[in-house]
């Protein structure tokens, strides 16, 4: 289950409030900028920063190319990276 994209378009990371890249096929929502992942489950975003999960730099790389390829969806939070 994907998320609405009008809900893409307003999420932002609970910490810094920045924007997050959405990966559908992970269910996941990643923060760059802190290197960690917020789960999405049965389509509903857990943006808990105690559910988060601290990713280490080979994982954040992954996902870093990941995101360059066009592979995910860039929300729209308040402070755009």
């Amino acid at each position: 289950m994907t998320l609405d994209p009008l809900l893409i378009d307003v999420l932002a990371c609970p910490e810094d409030k920045g924007s997050l890249w959405y990966f559908a096929d992970e269910d996941i929502l990643f923060n760059p900028r802190l290197h960690r992942t917020y789960p999405v489950r049965d389509g509903i975003p857990v943006m808990l920063i105690d559910e988060a999960t601290a990713v280490d730099a080979t994982e954040a790389a992954r996902l870093g190319a990941k995101s360059e390829s066009g592979q995910g969806a860039l929300t729209g939070g308040a402070g755009q990276s």
